[in-house]
């Protein structure tokens, strides 16, 4: 089996209730996507409404993989650069799998997914790279480097967990050309 993946989908409250559950899920098994666990839909809600606002104005776009019973189990979102000096590249957002489908190569899935996108979908002729920033610690950074991205900056810990618990902003990109 695999994931059915469809980028720009119609935006209700089943993709808004699916992402949310995803998001919590994916916080609540320890996943590095924003939040530390224990995490709420509720709590998550004001962060999913940002990438909507965006992706209302056309400055984010959401792929969303659907598995077999047709509920989402992963996501990523695009967001493009409104400054004009970088609108060569896009910023890779909120990359999930569900834990239920770990294991089963639905990461690779989605990031290919993603390469996909970024190279032939409409809005993306003029994008020649996506850079994502990923949370050290987790091993995520390997996950992304057997996908083709390289390191190509790290901030010493940046990204506080808990008191005492600081973790490196890995900055990582996938050239398209």
């Amino acid at each position: 089996m695999t994931l059915t993946f469809e980028v720009d989908p119609t935006v209700g409250p089943a993709l808004r209730d699916g992402v949310l559950s995803l998001w919590a899920d994916v916080s609540n098994a320890g996943g590095a996507v924003g939040f530390v666990p224990p995490v709420t839909p509720d709590e998550i809600r004001p962060a999913l409404l940002k990438h909507l606002v965006a992706m209302d104005r056309g400055d984010t776009r959401l792929l969303v993989g659907r598995d077999v019973d047709g509920e989402i189990a992963a996501t990523a979102f695009f967001t493009f650069n409104t400054h004009p000096l970088m609108t060569h590249w896009v910023w890779l957002y909120t990359v999930m799998v569900h834990p239920r489908h770990q294991g089963k190569g639905y990461g690779g899935d989605l990031m290919a997914a993603v390469e996909h996108t970024a190279r032939t979908a409409e809005g993306f002729e003029a994008i020649e790279a996506i850079r994502l920033t990923c949370r050290g610690g987790t091993g995520v950074d390997r996950f992304y480097a057997r996908s083709g991205y390289k390191e190509v900056g790290r901030v010493p810990d940046a990204i506080r967990v808990a008191p005492g618990d600081d973790r490196d902003d890995i900055i990582m990109l996938l050239p398209l050309n």
